[in-house]
């Protein structure tokens, strides 16, 4: 049971909650514990124990989920299982904002829409007559709260960072619920913990939060390590975390894959493994390039470098929180179980050429402002750059000349980029110039910048389909060479460079790594 609670007309502190003697914590509440800096709890589980990382792709429809429940009945006791909503209701809960925004007449619709789909899994997973009304009771009474919250959306008139997040983190509650309930039907012990109930920590930034990873641990030591059991099954759901003040955090778009991470690290885990709908990372995405191969062991570099640069695989932050520790992450399809995976590690075997991948993102466009001796002049790039900052806009990559700073960016962030450099007065630039309809290709491995010739042989092939290359960046990571194209030459580079690279025959005093 929960203690304390909210006095009428009094701000809601933060409350102790002794979470072992919950079994099944209501969706609704909102509370989660004090840090516990001062108290020495067990590390870990007294055996081996792993976290898994079942992902959206996979939560998609009700066969599908019986199959992975079935996976977790056999292989997910004594783990801990990091769950993403099932596949749409994230992006149902975001536009439920809009909707909500634009009529109150429209929230009913969203939450039954939302009900009915659970609900519809439910009755197919959830044999047992009792424990579904249980889920639904549970499930009703965390969609009441959410539908007030849509309703306040719509009275103050505004979606604010802190509401997105609050809305967005609700689909990968009512995930975790359901698969406990579900597993129960299967003969297995199962339970959920909430992250803002067992005290998941994060430095409160809306939308793209970090984990405190030393209080998580701390909290973690108290509220998840006693219930983690060897016969056992712990679902959390993933994406979001709680500030030390109170309020839910989201890691961002695809971030139940870091909050994996972040969880394995906290109870220093044996390995994380990420269960999706592909085998692991390829040489090159399979709906471009027919002959893709398998990459069975990747180093935290080479994954890193792939997720950033395109591959969906994995969120580009799974690799933080567990690089110090050396955990390592087994990739594995939860389609076809008995495929081999990709193991990602802290080194990887040296391939005949040290590349392992190809990957692209048409996620990408060019903000190029022109001015005068702007490579020379103190403090313009400083400036272009922190007003691009205080707008909430990412820039992925900056490259300089005399006359030009060209700042890479994300797609929907080229206008408002433009807007804001725009608005600095005096103006330190005559002209601003927006590029898009371009991709960027990133050829990725360990020892890139020690084999000679790579980057010749690379663009020798791309110069042989007559393609014109935009930008180069080679040299910020030992691991990645990226470059821009035309969209309209994506397919026909990356074809070419995977050819080159993974299917011709080596010829003799061809390029060789440094050992």
């Amino acid at each position: 049971m929960e203690t304390g609670g909210r006095r009428p007309g009094k701000k809601q502190n933060r409350v102790s909650y002794p979470i072992a003697t919950c079994p099944c914590p209501s969706l609704f509440t909102n509370v989660y514990p004090k840090s516990l800096k001062h108290k020495t709890y067990n590390l870990k589980p007294n055996f081996p124990m792993k976290v898994i990382k079942i992902g959206g792709g996979c939560l998609h429809g009700k066969e599908t989920i019986a199959q992975i429940l079935d996976l977790i009945a056999v292989h997910g006791k004594g783990q801990v299982i990091v769950v993403s909503a099932l596949n749409g209701i994230t992006n149902t809960l975001i536009q439920g904002m809009d909707q909500a925004l634009a009529d109150e007449e429209n929230v009913p619709g969203i939450i039954s829409h939302i009900k009915n789909k659970h609900m519809l899994v439910a009755r197919h997973l959830i044999s047992s007559e009792n424990k579904r009304e249980e889920f639904c009771r549970d499930l009703t009474k965390s969609l009441s709260r959410l539908e007030r919250l849509y309703y306040g959306l719509n009275f103050t008139r505004e979606i604010t960072p802190r509401i997105r997040d609050i809305i967005s983190s609700f689909g990968e509650r009512f995930s975790a619920a359901l698969l406990a309930f579900a597993l129960e039907c299967r003969q297995c012990k199962a339970t959920y913990r909430l992250p803002h109930k067992i005290g998941m920590i994060t430095d409160g930034k809306f939308g793209d939060a970090s984990a405190n990873l030393s209080l998580t641990a701390l909290n973690f030591q108290k509220y998840l390590v006693p219930i983690i059991t060897p016969d056992t099954v712990v679902f959390l759901p993933g994406f979001f975390g709680v500030s030390e003040g109170g309020d839910i955090t989201t890691f961002g778009r695809g971030g139940s894959d870091y909050s994996a991470a972040v969880v394995a690290a906290a109870l220093d885990a044996e390995s994380l493994e990420i269960w999706k709908d592909v085998d692991g990372f390829l040489s090159a995405d399979p709906r471009m390039v027919k002959g893709a191969s398998l990459i069975p062991i990747l180093s935290y570099e080479e994954a890193a470098e792939l997720a950033y640069f395109g591959a969906a695989i994995l969120h580009p932050r799974t690799i933080e929180p567990i690089r110090k520790k050396k955990i390592p992450i087994t990739i594995k399809n939860t389609l076809n179980p008995d495929a081999q995976g990709s193991i990602i590690t802290t080194e990887s075997p040296r391939c005949r050429m040290a590349v392992k991948s190809v990957a692209y993102t048409t996620d990408i466009g060019i903000l190029k402002v022109h001015a005068s001796g702007v490579g020379a002049r103190q403090g313009i790039l400083g400036l272009v750059a922190n007003r691009i900052a205080e707008s909430g806009i990412n820039i992925k990559s900056v490259v300089t000349s005399q006359t030009c700073i060209s700042l890479l960016l994300a797609t929907a962030d080229l206008e408002p980029g433009l807007e804001a450099l725009k608005s600095l007065d005096p103006r330190p630039y005559q002209r601003i110039e927006k590029v898009d309809n371009i991709a960027l290709i990133c050829i990725v491995g360990d020892g890139l910048l020690r084999c000679k010739g790579i980057a010749a042989k690379c663009f020798v092939a791309v110069a042989e389909q007559d393609v014109c290359i935009e930008m180069i960046s080679f040299g910020p990571s030992k691991a990645a060479l990226y470059f821009l194209v035309p969209q309209e030459d994506l397919e026909t580079t990356v074809n070419a460079i995977h050819t080159t690279f993974f299917t011709e025959t080596p010829q003799m005093g061809a390029e060789t790594c440094d050992q």
